[in-house]
């Protein structure tokens, strides 16, 4: 583990303070959301470390929020967290074997995977990912903490726009990868599934198939150079 954390370099603690400043901020936002739907503070902070995943834990307290059964929204985050079995197919020698597994599974989010894969080699990706991943499991939780705290006294959190926050910190990170052939062409595969899908999907299913199509481009194995 030693020697993860001395392969971070400047280049890359800045990236991972980038990603962990938007999560917090975001957490704000889902803390506040949560805190002004009137549901209990325990709920949200409870959330926050255990299931570790933006998008499923504002599904959920969305669902929640507006009288839905509280099985069907535990189920409609499982079904956004099912994209998790892609991130699994995309980074397995990151995530390794043996103990390390568990937490490495814990911290497996949309943030942690793309920093990971975005790095040149083996080292390098184990480091991202194992920082990432940490940064995130301390600032989601006290950035969703901050929220529920302020939430009372704001009418309309979403007013102040922080959600954009998390998918522009993810494009900026994506964009220096897509100069590569096989990453861009994973990254179009994905797009046109997640376009295609939504005109007749529901809400969340193309997102699901758009990024096990974008780990299915990952993971095609090379044809060999002809000699």
């Amino acid at each position: 583990m030693r020697s993860i954390w001395r392969t971070l370099d400047r280049d890359l603690l800045r990236a991972v303070a980038l990603i962990c400043l938007s999560v917090g901020i975001v957490g704000v936002s889902y803390g506040a959301v949560a805190a002004g739907s009137g549901l209990p503070r325990w709920l949200p902070m409870m959330t926050a470390p255990l299931v570790l995943a933006a998008s499923s834990e504002f599904l959920f307290i969305g669902i929640i929020a507006g009288g839905g059964n509280p099985f069907a929204a535990a189920l409609a985050g499982l079904v956004v967290n099912a994209r998790h079995l892609a991130y699994g197919l995309a980074v397995p020698d990151v995530i390794q074997r043996g103990l390390r597994r568990l937490p490495a599974t814990h911290l497996m989010n949309d943030e942690t995977v793309v920093l990971a894969l975005a790095q040149p080699d083996l080292a390098r990706k184990r480091a991202a990912y194992w920082a990432a991943g940490a940064g995130i499991l301390l600032c989601w939780p006290a950035g969703t903490l901050a929220g529920v705290v302020i939430g009372s006294t704001l009418h309309d959190p979403a007013a102040l726009g922080l959600g954009a926050v998390f998918p522009a910190s993810i494009l900026a990170l994506v964009l220096p990868a897509l100069r590569e052939r096989g990453i861009r062409r994973a990254a179009l595969t994905g797009a046109a599934i997640a376009l295609a899908g939504t005109a007749f999907l529901p809400a969340g299913v193309p997102e699901i198939l758009s990024v096990a199509g974008v780990a299915a481009s990952l993971t095609r194995p090379k044809a060999p150079d002809a000699r």
